[in-house]
């Protein structure tokens, strides 16, 4: 389903639902991203999502960038046990030690990967899939597919926790591996024009 906006442009639904929605669907899911640090943010934060809102995520993501420090995988991954209490006891995020626990360990993933030549963005856009389906309604959105279920097992082989098939997945779309905007959406062609001119990262 795809509303259309007192500005005249069609959205897929849940992206007119909230200010904070309206400005995430438009500027930033399904744009493409190989910057490490926001590719470690973003599997982090679907990891934090797990249970929970997504637009809780997204209201709470200024505190969440503040306490990890910006999500710089070479800082978080040298958070010690005085790292791990204060987080517990910031409010101002989802404190849960077991994802806690496991965005430190993602961030020591994530330098162990480059140490070892190998990186967290060329890990995961090589799991794109090559001919994905155009989604006509909410209906036609699969919560795991092959590919983030490929991904799952190899992000988990690599040391990355919380990082099942269907948090994988919402990773793929925020970061534009897979273009699940509505065929009527707005945004839909804008992505796709992004993604012919970006180059993946290998």
């Amino acid at each position: 389903m795809t509303v259309k906006g007192e500005d005249g442009l069609t959205r897929c639904a849940w992206g007119a639902g909230t200010a904070e929605y309206r400005s995430y669907h438009d500027d930033e899911w399904g744009r493409p991203v190989s910057d490490e640090v926001r590719v470690y943010e973003k599997l982090c934060l679907e990891g934090f999502q797990s249970g929970l809102s997504w637009l809780t995520i997204l209201r709470k993501r200024p505190a969440f960038r503040a306490a990890f420090r910006g999500f710089v995988p070479d800082v978080v991954a040298r958070f010690g046990d005085e790292d791990v209490e204060r987080l517990v006891a910031d409010a101002s995020i989802v404190r849960h030690r077991g994802k806690i626990l496991a965005t430190i360990q993602n961030a020591r993933a994530t330098v162990e990967m480059r140490d070892g030549g190998r990186s967290l963005a060329t890990l995961v856009w090589s799991h794109e899939p090559r001919r994905p389906p155009t989604p006509r309604k909410p209906g036609d959105l699969p919560a795991s597919t092959p590919e983030s279920k490929a991904l799952s097992r190899a992000l988990s082989e690599a040391g990355f926790r919380f990082v099942g098939p269907t948090t994988v997945y919402a990773a793929m779309q925020s970061l534009g591996i897979v273009n699940d905007h509505l065929r009527n959406c707005h945004f839909r062609a804008i992505c796709r024009s992004e993604r012919e001119s970006f180059v993946p990262p290998t």
